[in-house]
């Protein structure tokens, strides 16, 4: 499936085909919900998502790894080489030898990415060197520009718009914020041990939650009513950002909603799973259950058929003779896949 993929973009040279690789196949054991969105689109699309979703995990195993056996000052360093191997690779020079560092300078090359999302994205990752409190919901805003808006408004060119892409921006950043939001919410106990909170401290307070008690919880394995009403309204604070980033979706070109239709409710999925576990994200991670995500990736594959089938007769190449229905029947799973 990747050589389909390389071939479908048009990527011909052989290290750009090995660096893409590398990337796809950091999303395939690291980002199964995004993994499983990104199937669903076109595949000359797939292997520019993948150098994104590479490279950001690259430089968030260099802040975040628990096992490295590095501290912030070396972590620091190899952040900083990451982002000199990047600039010098986007100015045309080398890269290092870093895989993710060509894959994704020849994906910005091709979609005319600006230079200063990878800028933005990498000062927020040494922010997490640093930073490891927020006193408020504009401060983590301000964090989140850089870790997760960008990542939102670097996919809207590869996914592509019916819409100018000034007016998708905004909702397509709050896209990115509100994955973001939901992985603060899921991961607030492995967040902890690497001595980060990300719910806002005025939030906690307000509950008077602090990080001692968040501790205890976490030590002990119990859970506090005054964590759990701190982590409902942070729940309900992402859920906002999810409604203002919906209208985004129709303004997307037609074969790529379904991708990130299935994203959006997957990851949505995870705050349902959060809430059913009575908030116990201090203690284990909650996810989608197998059957939701496999029902779901049914509904986005008939929905990327039936997009394909529509633009296919948009070009002339073929009449829609059957229902929808048989339709579906008829399509070669691999076709999504």
């Amino acid at each position: 499936m990747t050589a389909r993929e390389l071939d479908a973009a048009g990527i011909t040279d052989p290290y750009l085909r090995a660096a893409y690789a590398r990337c796809r196949e950091l999303n395939a054991r690291h980002g199964r919900t995004y993994f499983l969105a990104t199937r669903l689109l076109t595949p000359d699309r797939r292997p520019a998502v993948h150098a994104l979703y590479g490279f950001a995990r690259w430089a968030d195993d260099i802040v975040d790894s628990l096992d490295s056996g590095t501290g912030p000052g070396e972590r620091a360093d190899a952040l900083d080489r990451l982002g000199t191997a990047l600039a010098r690779r986007l100015a045309g020079g080398g890269d290092g030898g870093q895989p993710v560092v060509a894959a994704l300078a020849d994906t910005a090359r091709r979609y005319a990415l600006g230079h200063g999302l990878f800028a933005d994205f990498l000062a927020s990752m040494r922010s997490d060197l640093e930073v490891t409190r927020y006193a408020g919901y504009e401060e983590l805003r301000a964090y989140m520009h850089g870790s997760a808006a960008v990542i939102g408004l670097q996919m809207l060119p590869v996914l592509g718009t019916v819409t100018p892409r000034e007016e998708a921006a905004p909702h397509a950043a709050e896209l990115g914020v509100a994955f973001q939001l939901t992985n603060f919410l899921r991961d607030v106990g492995e967040d902890l041990d690497r001595g980060r909170v990300y719910l806002p401290e005025d939030l906690l307070a307000a509950h008077r939650v602090h990080r001692d008690l968040l501790r205890h919880c976490r030590d002990t394995g119990r859970t506090d009513r005054r964590v759990v009403a701190a982590l409902r309204e942070f729940e309900a604070l992402t859920r906002r950002s999810y409604r203002r980033a919906e209208p985004g979706i129709p303004m997307l070109a037609p074969v790529s909603r379904p991708c990130i239709r299935t994203a959006f409710v997957l990851y949505g999925g995870i705050l349902d799973a959060v809430a059913a576990t009575g908030y116990a994200v201090l203690h284990r991670r909650a996810a989608v259950r197998r059957r939701r995500r496999a029902l779901v990736a049914a509904d986005g594959l008939a929905r990327v058929t039936a997009a394909r089938m529509a633009a296919r007769c948009l070009r002339g190449g073929t009449s829609p003779s059957a229902s929808p229905a048989a339709q579906r029947s008829r399509a070669r799973p691999e076709e999504a896949a």
